[in-house]
């Protein structure tokens, strides 16, 4: 619940900025909102997936240090709003997240931008591979679901560099569910039991990966990623930190802990969460709360009193 409050307090912050057209403004509203109420957390966590430099703070930087410095030692994960330019054109889907796990379990793979990610529900382990076609890790998902392959959805981000591969999951006979932006909560959507998103596959963020495998571990579902980096000097500062290239990471690899949590709280509408409502004098917001350990999902519904937003 503390961490529901870091995210609630983003999504909040950011909300007068849906629609406005400035997606800076809204991202350093949310990052301030967050930053500050992390600040209360009972614990001490490394931010291994942030934003921005340590010179260019408010923004939660790769490395620093957030928390009370009191409880457990942990990674942590932090995209103030996941999704800024569909806050600021007041598109749906945007969300405030935040993803922990044990002190040095997640991936750092903040060197290399871009990943390749497939991710399903649990009925993809030991079914699919990213190292096949997607038309036959499509076929092989709608076998075991025992589903139409024309009833089976994907969802892709709608990105020129994924032309290829839209047209070569229209050809199997599936549909594309296309995402403009924030491919985190595409991919949880495909994990979850109750989405009508099947698989989520294509190139994006990196960072983002490892914090859908949080999520993806709390839910029992699959992901595999694999480094795209987009040059030669790219390639090089990801060797140099470890990472591994022409290599297929498997959950257990992205976020080697077992004890997994993963929250997010809606700024616009979406399929995962409620964006933020104000009406008479209340702020109502919607959140999810994963944790892999447990194998829980609660949802958050809160309403809270806008006066004391005002000054806060």
């Amino acid at each position: 619940m503390e961490l529901v409050r870091a995210t609630e307090a983003a999504a909040i912050r950011s909300a007068p900025f849906i629609g406005k057209g400035d997606k800076l403004a809204a991202d350093g509203a949310a990052v301030d909102a967050m930053r500050k109420f992390l600040g209360t957390v009972n614990f001490s966590g490394l931010v291994v997936i942030g934003e921005g430099e340590k010179d260019n703070a408010p923004m939660l930087f790769n490395g620093e240090v957030v928390g009370n410095g009191q409880g457990p030692a942990c990674d942590i994960a932090v995209d103030p709003i996941d999704g800024t330019s569909l806050t600021a054109a007041g598109r749906g889907h945007a969300i405030s997240m935040i993803a922990v796990a044990d002190r040095g379990t997640m991936l750092d793979a903040s060197s290399v931008f871009y990943m390749e990610k497939l991710v399903a529900g649990h009925e993809g382990i030991g079914v699919l591979d990213i190292r096949q076609s997607i038309a036959e890790n499509i076929r092989a998902l709608a076998a075991v679901k025992k589903k139409p392959i024309d009833e089976m959805r994907v969802a892709v981000l709608d990105r020129p560099r994924h032309e290829g591969l839209i047209a070569e999951i229209r050809a199997t006979g599936a549909g594309t569910r296309l995402i403009l932006d924030g491919d985190v909560a595409g991919g949880i959507n495909a994990a979850r039991h109750d989405s009508r998103i099947d698989l989520c596959v294509g190139t994006g963020g990196s960072p983002e990966g490892v914090a859908t495998a949080c999520a993806v571990k709390a839910l029992g579902g699959f992901i595999q990623g694999r480094l795209a980096p987009g040059s030669d000097e790219e390639r090089a500062r990801g060797a140099a930190a470890g990472l591994k290239f022409d290599h297929v990471y498997e959950a257990d690899e992205l976020v080697r802990s077992d004890n997994t949590f993963f929250v997010a709280t809606g700024v616009t509408d979406g399929e995962l969460v409620r964006g933020v409502r104000r009406e008479r004098g209340i702020i109502t917001t919607e959140s999810i709360v994963l944790r892999s350990r447990s194998g829980t999902i609660r949802r958050v519904t809160a309403d809270h009193l806008e006066n004391k937003w005002l000054d806060s």
